[in-house]
């Protein structure tokens, strides 16, 4: 009906518009395949009201492949691809969810403070790897402290004393008042003397200049843990008070394991559009909790899903490790599955995928999380 190339901005997305109305109606909008579900042009086409197939990349390249074999490629070309898709195999393909703005909001925050963890996670390696090349004393006194170099205590004496030479020379006074600002409020006196003991044991020392050197890069490393606790603690806050205004709030932390922080990333991935999932196989399988079964004439095989959410994965890993404490159905179910040979992250990815389905459930139904009939067999041999 129409060709034209759009800029990414307003005025295409204008264009964009005008030029949907070769046969576009209120009441049967032309769907729009695209390659990716995020940017300002999907969010403005979704507002329009029309259905839009956020389509892979890696699908679009086999369907590619079905109208030619010269391995041609271009945005044109690429295009109607894309039409041939909704055009012929439109009930194969998932429109993007209905999700409310609120569970929007929710999901980014979440995926923000879960990249702000990660980061986290990445610049106390790196500080804890330059501190063993030079440092080892600071390591010994947190040894065995819960968090160990994310300890504000640990930071404080690190920003204070950036070398063994330094930290050496730290006296009680000097060390109760790093633990009071940090916030200790009872062992002060004992803490400082361990501290102090630790620091000054003998340990192996780099040459002073080289120490140097070293103290200053810890120094920026640290400023970069220090921003990156700070934003995962503000983002953890923001996304558990966004949460909790949420319907489906209650529902969620009804479930054993299943805290603010990480229901939201549950939440913010599932989303609130009930239709979207078919029934919880579909969201098993797209949170990778339910296997992928291989089978060609005698060949069988029966494989941990590897294409899936990976961040609600990872979520799911939280949930179940903490849903092993907090239920007695959870925990005889994990134990099951290791009695029969599973390992640890083989238990634990079927105990997600129970509770997965436990979820789906009563957010269908709309009831709370019941012990007794998520674990009845369990539940009854326990009592």
């Amino acid at each position: 009906m129409a060709r034209q190339r759009i800029s990414d901005d307003a005025a295409g997305f204008a264009d964009l518009v005008e030029l949907a109305t070769h046969g576009d109606s209120p009441t049967d909008p032309i769907p729009v395949a695209i390659e990716t579900s995020r940017g300002l042009l999907v969010a403005c086409l979704r507002t329009t009201g029309r259905p839009v197939f956020a389509i892979n990349p890696l699908a679009v390249a086999r369907y590619r492949q079905r109208h030619s074999v010269a391995r041609k490629k271009s945005d044109h070309g690429d295009a109607l691809v894309l039409a041939n898709i909704l055009r012929t195999d439109l009930a194969a393909h998932r429109p993007l969810p209905a999700d409310s703005e609120l569970v929007r909001a929710i999901g980014v925050l979440a995926r923000a403070q879960q990249d702000a963890v990660w980061d986290r996670t990445l610049a106390h390696n790196r500080l804890r790897s330059l501190l063993r090349e030079f440092y080892p004393a600071i390591l010994a006194a947190m040894a065995g402290k819960r968090g160990g170099l994310l300890r504000p205590e640990a930071r404080a004496i690190l920003a204070t004393a950036p070398t063994p030479s330094a930290a050496a020379r730290l006296s009680l006074a000097q060390l109760r008042s790093l633990l009071t600002h940090t916030g200790r409020r009872r062992g002060i006196d004992a803490e400082a003397r361990r501290l102090r003991g630790v620091l000054r044991a003998t340990y192996l020392h780099q040459p002073p200049l080289v120490e140097e050197a070293m103290g200053r890069q810890a120094l920026g490393l640290l400023r970069q843990l220090d921003a990156a606790c700070t934003s995962a603690e503000e983002l953890a806050a923001a996304t558990i008070a966004q949460f909790a205004t949420h319907p489906d709030a209650e529902l969620i932390t009804s479930h054993p394991g299943l805290g603010p922080l990480t229901g939201a990333r549950v939440l913010g991935e599932l989303g609130d559009d009930r239709s979207r999932f078919a029934d919880a196989r579909a969201v098993k399988a797209y949170a990778g909790a339910a296997p992928v079964t291989r089978a060609s004439g005698k060949s069988h095989q029966v494989m941990h899903r590897r294409v899936k959410n990976q961040r609600l994965a990872a979520a799911g890993y939280v949930w179940a490790f903490s849903a092993l404490t907090a239920s007695p159905g959870a925990r005889a179910h994990y134990d099951r599955h290791r009695a029969a040979g599973d390992g640890h992250i083989a238990a634990q990815r079927n105990l997600f995928n129970r509770l997965l389905g436990c979820l789906h459930h009563c957010l269908q139904t709309r009831t709370p999380y019941n012990e007794q009939a998520a674990f009845p067999t369990q539940t009854a041999t326990a009592a």
